[in-house]
């Protein structure tokens, strides 16, 4: 069996542009500007030159920086402190936290439309109750994906072997293709459900195309023709305090 290539990364400038240059064993070049600052991220064949990654990143200038505009317009929560009336989102929708100190189980309790009530022993500190808020979330999305991707992976004729959440700081999903297995950011659990969804088929369609190239674009169009306007919301959403993106 013949071992994968290793990847190779380093960095350029290109008009004062930071650029992370990851080499692979791939046929085409693929450019991404990423939330939360607009990180440039090059993914180039393994052949290509320097050169020719930097004229490809220039050609490309006027959209890098429509995109990182984009993401320095978008509003970022500042760092939770876990105190009654702050903000806190989910599934899209802004709650106002209720902070009950009591003894018993911590747990959070969604009442209405309106808040979260987050009941805690007393004593209890801003890391460990965000570290309860956290763990609802996960419970969430625990909820929400098994649905989803069982109506996907029949729709697209697909398995996956496993699939779990966890905090990622540079993607909101990611898939082992030879592993079929697929992860989700914690984060998710705060955004609407159709970014949700969207990043499901998203994941799942790499088990067909592994890049993102035109005939993954039309494998997304044809399953879920307004995963664009998916895409927009979930960029245009929000960006917690802690850095991640997609």
């Amino acid at each position: 069996m013949a071992t994968a290539k290793p990847t190779e990364t380093h960095h350029m400038e290109v008009v004062g542009i930071k650029v992370e240059v990851v080499r692979k064993d791939i046929k085409n070049l693929h450019l991404g500007v990423y939330p939360p600052h607009g990180r440039v991220r090059v993914a180039a064949p393994l052949v290509l030159s320097d050169e020719a990654v930097r004229l490809a990143v220039i050609d490309k200038l006027a959209w890098i920086k429509r995109q990182q505009t984009k993401f320095a317009e978008q509003p970022r929560q500042s760092k939770r402190e876990m105190v009654n009336g702050e903000t806190h989102y989910y599934l899209g929708r802004r709650y106002r936290l209720r902070v009950h100190e009591q003894e018993g189980t911590p747990k959070i309790s969604k009442h209405g439309m309106a808040f979260l009530d987050l009941f805690v022993r007393p004593g209890t500190n801003a890391e460990q109750r965000e570290a309860i808020l956290s763990r609802w979330y996960r419970e969430q999305l625990k909820a929400l994906i098994p649905p989803l991707l069982d109506k996907w992976s029949s729709t697209l004729g697909v398995d996956v072997t496993h699939w779990g959440i966890k905090k990622m700081k540079t993607k909101w999903g990611s898939c082992n293709i030879a592993a079929r297995r697929v992860w989700f950011n914690l984060e998710l659990a705060k955004k609407p459900t159709q970014c949700l969804e969207y990043i499901v088929v998203h994941e799942l369609l790499h088990l067909q195309e592994r890049h993102h190239n035109d005939r993954f674009t039309a494998l997304m169009d044809a399953n879920i023709p307004l995963w664009r306007h998916s895409r927009d919301m979930l960029n245009q959403a929000p960006l917690a305090h802690e850095e991640w993106g997609y």
